[in-house]
């Protein structure tokens, strides 16, 4: 799968997705400090599924209609990291497909998922 991570999270779900053979970008590396709105149209653009951590593009999806390719919003305490980049793996491994054109939310023991409007 492609993906596009932005700039706020955890380096090591990059890594593990990597390690999997997924195609994920990392905006830190390439459009550092680069606006939210830019990285979705960019991930958009690239049919890619952005990862984050910021909250602020539930706002973006859902209040300001922005078009996405899927929104996985990592959402895992700082006491519950160390297993945050599995359990990102593992959704990822187990819903494929299914994670395109969505709004996904991935905490600790849970995954919820809904549709993100069409724009």
């Amino acid at each position: 799968m492609r993906f596009i991570a932005d700039e706020g999270r955890d380096f090591a779900v990059v890594r593990a997705l990597r390690d999997a053979a997924h195609d994920v970008i990392a905006a830190a590396e390439i459009f550092p400090s680069v606006d939210d709105e830019v990285i979705l149209k960019l991930a958009h653009d690239d049919a890619r599924i952005l990862l984050t951590e910021d909250k602020d593009f539930g706002e973006l999806v859902y209040a300001a209609g922005q078009k996405n390719c899927g929104v996985i919003l990592i959402r895992f305490p700082a006491s519950a990291r160390r297993p945050m980049a599995e359990a990102v793996l593992e959704a990822v491994n187990r819903l494929g497909a299914a994670l395109a054109s969505q709004f996904a939310v991935i905490e600790p023991g849970r995954i919820r998922i809904g549709r993100g409007p069409r724009a």
